[in-house]
This record gives structure tokens, sequence and C-alpha cells, in this order.
């Protein structure tokens, strides 16, 4: 019987709107995908539900699930399913609130999320950067500090660093042990400062991904945000991620290198975003390796990274990573 080939190990770290997006497209190639998601948030339906029921929040995790289930369209609509009626189901998500009961039934956040895999026929493991509630906290240049993810882009102010409490947060043992296996590591695309960042300030997580022999990827942000990156380029986000760590560990950058249509940069005017600069000589000076393609498509005239382009990109990398492991 021929022996089956072992296949590539990928850990994406991040939340948000970019994981999901990104997980789409890597999905559909044969590797072995792990996300370790964000569990910061305290907006919306995620906010409601760890204030009411203490638990870690499920939303960039019912996101991440919905992005790597292999079930009918129906069902992931339904999952996705957000109520509007005005009670109090009202902007509660259906996926979060089956998390939540899940939760409850299993006695575990990381146990209920594993059989919601298994339920939704996940392609890869989904995994909460921390099995608790974490709380995000930003201090300002101003000195001020500004606690609560959902607050920190509304502070009229610029951050100056990102930090958790409480002080003991333990990572997932199963966390750990992936990063230990990864051929690759990418992070992003994401908020820099509420979606990539708190996975990486969870202690021994960040550490074990400094020590890693893994390639590391960043995937760079298409636009700055209003309230997190205002004005910052490509540099100055790996800088970020660099300040917050005890080392300097991304090796490769992925970034946007074709022009973004006028008409659609009017539209982000209104939120004071632009397309992030790509300072080739500051990354270069970085000591990154430097991949740059038009990776950004449209979907009802908002920017998102390009699923297909992006997962072509980094299983190249992938391949090439391996290959060379392989050949040492």
């Amino acid at each position: 019987m021929a022996k089956k080939l072992k296949q590539p190990r990928v850990v994406i770290i991040g939340g948000g709107t970019g994981l999901p997006v990104l997980l789409r497209g890597l999905k559909k190639y044969p590797v072995d995908i792990t996300a370790i998601v964000t569990v910061a948030d305290d907006g919306g339906s995620s906010g409601r539900l760890r204030n009411e029921l203490d638990i870690p929040a499920p939303g960039d995790i019912r996101n991440v699930l919905a992005a790597l289930s292999d079930v009918e369209p129906l069902i992931e609509q339904m999952f996705q399913h957000r109520f509007g009626s005005s009670n109090e189901l009202t902007g509660h998500s259906l996926g979060n609130l089956i998390i939540a009961a899940m939760t409850s039934i299993t006695g575990d956040f990381v146990h209920a999320i594993q059989e919601m895999s298994k339920v939704l026929n996940v392609r890869g493991k989904v995994l909460p950067s921390a099995n608790q509630s974490v709380i995000l906290h930003a201090e300002m240049e101003d000195g001020s500090i500004v606690t609560g993810e959902s607050k920190i882009p509304y502070s009229g102010k610029k951050i100056k660093r990102v930090f958790l409490s409480p002080d003991e947060i333990m990572p997932l043992r199963e966390t750990i042990q992936e990063i230990k296996q990864a051929d690759l590591i990418v992070l992003g695309p994401g908020s820099l400062y509420t979606s990539i960042l708190p996975n990486l300030l969870v202690p021994s997580l960040g550490e074990e991904i400094c020590q890693s022999d893994a390639k590391k990827v960043y995937i760079c942000n298409l636009m700055t945000q209003a309230g997190e990156t205002l004005d910052y380029t490509a540099s100055d986000h790996v800088k970020a991620i660099n300040d917050h760590m005890s080392c300097s560990f991304i090796s490769s950058i992925l970034v946007n290198n074709k022009a973004i249509p006028e008409a659609v940069l009017e539209r982000y005017k209104e939120e004071h975003a632009q397309p992030v600069r790509f300072d080739l000589e500051s990354l270069k000076e970085l000591g990154l390796e430097i991949v740059e393609d038009q990776i950004y498509s449209f979907d009802n005239n908002v920017i998102r990274h390009d699923t297909k382009k992006v997962a072509e990109l980094l299983y190249k990398m992938l391949l090439n990573e391996t290959k060379s492991h392989a050949d040492t």
C-alpha cells in the first residue's frame, strides 16, 4: 500500500475579516491548515455573549469556522445568519449562539470549537489564541490608556502599544504544538493592533513563534485604518510588530504593488483610509524578502485581498520551504 505523503503545515494567525478571506482560498490546496484566532473582541454579539456568559469572544472563531467549512451553502448561511428583529436576539449571530451553547454543554470553549468543526466539516484546525476571556488595552502616545478592542480605533489618538489583561493568560498546548510543527507561519491580513497583535501577545505563543524554524510571512494590509494605522507604510506595520515582540521574526512580506483605481479610493477617503505605501528601501533595511504582486480584488466596491492570488503565492512559498527542508 502506498504511503500517504504528509501535507505541508501552515499556521495562520489573525482575526477580523481578513483571515477568513485568505482561508477560503488556501483550503483548496493540499495543505494542513491551523488557524490561530484572536478572542479579544468585545463589541457586538461577541461582546454581549462574553460578558453575559463569561466565555471567550466567539465572533472571529465563527467566521473562520465558516470559511474553512465544507457544507451546503445554506448551512453556512444559517450559521452566519444575524438576527435583525427588535428583541433580545437583535444583532446576535446564530453561529455565536451555537458556539456559546456548545461551550455550555461541553464545559469548555476549545472543546466546543472542536465539536463545531466536526459538524461543519472544517478543513483544518481552528484554535483560539487563549481559552479564556482576554481584554485588550492600548497605551496612547499621550500616556492615556484605552480599554476594549472595540473602543481602541475610536479614541482619536495615536497608539503607542497594546497589551493584554489579565497578567496570567495560558496559551493552549495544541496551539504551541502546531507552531512547533509548522513549515510556514502567516500573519494577517487583518487589523494590526486589534486582530494580529492580540494573538502574539499571549505569553509563550509569541516566544514560540520567535523560536520556530518555519518561514514567517506577514501579509501587509492593503489600506491604512483610521484609529490604528493612519499614514503607516508597509515597514511601519512590521516595525510595530517587532516593537511588541522579543525578536524580529518576520522573514518575508507580501505586498500589493498595483495601483488601486481612483474611483475606489474616493469611497475610502470618507474613512480617512489610503493605500498602504510600499516603501521598498525601508523593507530591505529590515532584512525582509519582499514578495510583490497585485493582491487585491473588489467585493461590492470594497477592497479585499484576492483570496486566489494570495493563496497561490503562499502555496508556492510553502512548497519551496518544505523542499528546502527536505534538501537539508
